[in-house]
């Protein structure tokens, strides 16, 4: 086992299994290390009030005999307390600025939230600068949100330091690992890559990009970005406009020639290995705002809704009548039966819009790649397309992304963020 606890420069760890299987253990081993700091997430609140803590101790705090310290006091007790002082407070100020603790450093500290408490240790662990962290259940208690911003301070960290996290489950390991050690009953596995430890352990990915850049001139849209979508998962993809959201979704869907001198996966296949782009089409639900604008085929409703059978945007092969019964039962879904007749340029936008979202239903994907496909829609026809969302994408194996610009559009079946 003591191979597995090399650590080359660079290596970002994750030690990786159920309860009770000694990750602890081997954490204890990490933490013995010279220059290393040990931290456990178990919402301790310090030393103060351990010999008398009870559970009401933070909601009856102007009862008790003693003046709890603040978090402030504390941390500037532990840096004035270093063998040097000057220094020690001089790192407490980069790391209130770093963790942004300065709205918390005068409570007390058994008022402050699993969040703050987390930023605290932190801060508490780092005056030292010790050389590696070993940080054992980071995120456990944490709700997404404070999941994320925790995310975002270790990545930072993880640029100057070695980072060792325990946790329990593959999930739950961020981006920045390099990394991880599965552990199971007492015995630590062989150290593995992450992308292949993940691959080992997680549903097949559908979509990976890997070190993707995307330049127009001077300008980069898209800088190394690493992503990987995995069958099942339901994400959501923000960013300002300009963000590279469009530019990232037609290299999905091979719309952009550059997507042929990227790294990109499709359905475990890679980009410019012989697929053609109908083959890519083939597992794609598709709808865009910029789909919408080019769709200028006045054929009747049902017709449009049928091309999506073939991935074209009219219908140049007369369907089958299973095919056409096909598109009338997601027309149906869709509440727009009965445009089935009506030529789609005389319709309203948001039935346009209706009729292409079925368009990318119609052929039952393995991927659905929407952007912005409750755009143009009442709010009666945005709650009826959320819930179907969640009806049709939360199915076993369905894979949903999904660009907009309001949470409150996005369906209950989402479990996945990626901000540009």
């Amino acid at each position: 086992m003591m191979d597995t606890l090399d650590i080359r420069k660079g290596e970002q760890l994750a030690l990786v299994g159920p309860n009770a299987s000694g990750k602890s253990r081997l954490a204890a081993a990490f933490a013995g290390r010279s220059g290393a700091k040990y931290i456990t997430f178990r919402d301790s609140y310090g030393s103060y009030g351990d010999r008398n803590f009870f559970m009401q101790q933070r909601w009856n705090l102007f009862t008790l005999e003693d003046d709890p310290p603040s978090a402030g006091e504390q941390l500037r007790r532990e840096a004035a307390s270093a063998d040097d002082p000057q220094a020690s407070r001089h790192r407490l100020d980069e790391l209130i600025a770093l963790f942004g603790l300065e709205k918390v450093l005068d409570k007390p500290l058994v008022t402050l939230s699993s969040g703050e408490l987390r930023k605290f240790q932190l801060t508490r662990a780092l005056l030292g600068s010790p050389e590696m962290l070993v940080i054992d259940n980071p995120f456990i208690g944490l709700d997404a949100r404070t999941r994320s911003q925790l995310t975002k301070l270790l990545t930072a960290l993880s640029a100057t330091m070695t980072l060792v996290l325990v946790l329990s489950r593959a999930a739950e390991i961020p981006p920045f690992v390099t990394h991880v050690i599965p552990v199971s009953n007492g015995v630590a596995g062989e150290k593995m890559p992450l992308e292949t430890y993940l691959d080992a352990v997680l549903p097949p990915a559908v979509i990976r990009l890997r070190d993707v850049t995307v330049r127009f001139g001077e300008r980069v849209v898209l800088d190394r970005l690493d992503w990987t979508v995995r069958q099942g998962e339901h994400w959501v993809l923000t960013g300002a406009n300009g963000s590279g959201k469009s530019t990232l979704l037609s290299l999905i869907c091979a719309d952009n020639p550059m997507a042929y001198a990227c790294d990109i996966e499709l359905f475990g296949r890679p980009r410019g290995s012989g697929e053609t782009i109908w083959d890519i089409k083939r597992g794609i639900g598709f709808v865009s705002p910029e789909l919408h604008r080019a769709f200028q085929v006045d054929a009747p409703a049902l017709d449009i809704v049928t091309s999506g059978l073939f991935d074209t945007e009219g219908l140049y092969r007369h369907p089958s009548e299973e095919q056409y019964a096909c598109a009338r039962r997601w027309m149906a879904e869709f509440g727009i039966a009965d445009l089935a007749a009506a030529p789609f340029l005389r319709l309203s936008s948001g039935e346009q819009r209706l009729c292409l979202v079925a368009r990318a239903f119609v052929k039952d994907p393995p991927l659905y790649v929407l952007d912005e496909p409750l755009h143009g829609l009442d709010e009666a026809q945005r709650h009826h397309v959320k819930a179907l969302l969640d009806r049709f994408c939360g199915a076993p194996g369905k894979t949903l992304l999904m660009v907009t610009h309001y949470p409150e559009e996005y369906p209950a079946c989402i479990d996945h963020s990626l901000t540009l």
